[in-house]
C-alpha cells in the first residue's frame, strides 16, 4: 500500500529538517506500512517512555537524535527513568547502571521534553483535550487518555514515541481513528453489591479483571456510579493496561464518549453483554496475589503515581498504624505531588513516619527496595501484575487499610468483610 506522504513529510524524509528528523521519519513510515495506515496525521501532544534506561542501545539511540538536532515540536512530557535524580541515595543498584540511567534522562530532557518523570503526566499539568490527537507511551497514561480525557493514541513504546515528538507526527491508524474507538463488549456490574463501589480496592480489582477478558475487546461498563473518582478511574486503567494491554474502556455515563451505552457502541449492537459476579471478582483478587497471607518486608503504593487526594487516605492511616522497623515503606509520586507535600508540611511528617517518597521513578523499574528477596505489598493493581518479574519479590495485594495495617505488623492484616457478598 502507497502511503499518503505531505510535502513536510517528504521533505522530513529526505533530511531537510535534519538527520535526526529524518531518522525519526524513517522509522515512523516503516510502522505505518506495517499497520495498514494509509497516511500521517498531526499530533498535539506525547508522552515518553524511552527515558528509562534498559540498556546501552536506548542510550545511543537518544545520543543519537541529540547529535542529529533532534527537537520536540510538541508539547512533550516524560514518564519515568531509572533514576530518583531528587534522592539519588535510594539507587540499590550499580554506579554505571546509576549513571547510565541519569543521562538517558539528560539526553530527553536536551531534546526539549518537559523533566516531570511521572507516569500520571495527566496530573502532572499535561492534559490534551477532547478529540486531540497525541502519541503517548506508558500503559497507565495511554488508557487513561483515551478514555477519560477522550483523546486519541495508541499503546506506543519506547523509541517510537519520541519519533512522534520530533515530527509532529503519527501513522493514522487503530484508536487514532472514531470507527476503531467502538465498544464491542459490554460488561454489567449492577448486581455487585453496592458498597464495592465506594471502595478503592475494588476498581484496581475490576481494571484487572476487564483486562484478562478484552485483549481483542474494547470493553463498556454499565452500573458504576457517576461520582466515580479521577483517581479510581486511574488505577482501574493501570490494571486493565497491564492484565491485557487495554488502551481504552467506555464507562457508561462518565466517560466523555459514552454519555450512553449506545454512544459507546457507536450506534451498533455489543458482540457480548457479560455480568459481572462476585466470584469473578475474588477470582481476579487472588490473581493479585503470590503467596498466602504471612510476613511481609516491603509496602509499596503509588502505581500509578500517588496524587495529593491518595496521600490525604494515606496520612490518617499512617498516623494510627505507626510502621514496623522491620517493613520498607515507599510511596512513588511525582514532583508535582513532592511540592504539596511540602506545602502542607506532610513531608517532613512522613518521613518521621518511616516513610520513603520517591518521584522520578518507581519500584518496578528501578532497583530501590534494600532487601534482595521477600514480600512485598501493595494495593496497586499494576505493582501487583510487575513485582515478581521484575523484582523476584513475592507480592500480596490488598486495600490502602490493608496495606498500613499490614506493614504496622510486619505481617498481613485483612478486612475479612471486603469481598463479602
Amino acid at each position: 500500500m502507497k502511503i499518503k506522504l505531505s510535502e513536510k513529510d517528504k521533505s522530513m524524509l529526505d533530511g531537510g529538517f535534519g538527520g535526526a528528523v529524518k531518522m525519526a521519519m524513517r522509522i515512523l513510515l516503516a510502522m505505518a506500512k506495517a499497520y495498514g495506515a494509509n497516511e500521517f496525521l498531526d499530533i498535539s501532544s506525547a508522552h515518553i517512555d524511552g527515558c528509562l534506561y534498559h540498556g546501552d542501545s536506548g542510550l545511543e539511540f537518544a545520543d543519537r537524535l541529540v547529535q542529529g538536532g533532534g527537537q520536540v515540536v510538541v508539547p512533550t512530557t516524560l514518564n519515568v527513568g531509572s533514576v530518583d535524580l531528587l534522592h539519588p541515595e535510594a539507587f540499590q543498584g550499580t554506579a554505571v547502571q546509576a549513571e547510565r540511567g541519569a543521562k538517558t534522562m539528560k539526553l530527553y530532557e536536551e531534546m526539549g521534553c518537559k523533566p516531570i518523570f511521572t507516569c500520571t503526566p495527566y496530573q502532572a499539568m499535561h492534559r490534551p483535550e477532547f478529540g486531540s490527537q497525541i502519541m503517548w507511551a506508558e500503559s497507565n497514561a495511554i488508557v487513561f487518555a483515551n478514555s477519560v480525557l477522550g483523546a486519541r493514541t495508541n499503546r506506543y513504546g519506547d523509541f517510537i514515541d519520541i519519533c512522534g515528538a520530533i515530527t509532529g507526527r503519527a501513522p493514522a491508524f487503530g484508536l487514532h481513528l472514531t470507527e476503531n474507538r467502538r465498544a464491542t463488549r459490554v460488561f454489567s456490574v449492577e448486581y455487585l453489591p453496592q458498597h464495592l463501589f465506594e471502595k478503592d480496592v475494588f476498581y484496581p480489582v475490576l481494571g484487572y479483571y476487564l483486562g484478562l477478558h478484552n485483549q481483542q475487546h474494547i470493553p463498556a461498563v454499565i452500573g458504576l456510579p457517576p461520582n466515580i473518582t479521577e483517581d479510581q478511574l486511574k488505577i482501574l486503567g493501570a490494571a486493565s493496561a497491564s492484565s491485557g494491554a487495554l488502551a481504552l474502556f467506555h464507562i457508561v455515563g462518565k466517560t466523555p464518549e459514552a454519555p450512553t451505552l449506545k454512544d459507546a457502541c457507536q450506534g451498533e449492537i455489543p458482540q457480548e453483554v457479560i455480568q459481572v459476579t462476585m466470584q469473578d471478582i475474588r477470582e481476579s483478587v487472588s490473581h493479585l496475589s503470590t503467596v498466602p497471607d504471612g510476613p511481609i518486608n516491603v509496602v509499596a503504593l503509588g502505581s500509578p503515581h500517588f496524587s495529593m487526594d491518595e496521600f490525604a487516605s494515606l496520612m490518617p492511616l499512617l498516623e494510627q498504624y505507626p510502621i514496623h522497623p522491620s517493613v520498607q515503606f515507599m510511596v512513588c509520586t511525582n514532583r508535582l505531588a513532592l511540592t504539596g507535600l511540602k506545602r502542607k508540611g506532610w513531608l517532613d511528617s512522613l518521613r518521621e513516619m518511616n516513610v520513603q517518597i520517591v518521584v522520578d521513578t518507581c519500584v518496578v523499574v528501578a532497583p530501590l527496595i534494600k532487601a534482595n528477596h521477600g514480600t512485598l505489598m501493595t494495593n496497586s493493581g499494576k505493582f501487583a501484575h510487575y513485582t515478581p518479574g521484575n523484582t523476584g519479590f513475592n507480592v500480596i495485594f490488598g486495600s490502602l487499610e490493608e496495606c498500613v495495617r499490614s506493614a504496622s505488623q510486619g505481617n498481613v492484616w485483612r478486612d475479612k468483610s471486603l469481598w463479602q457478598q
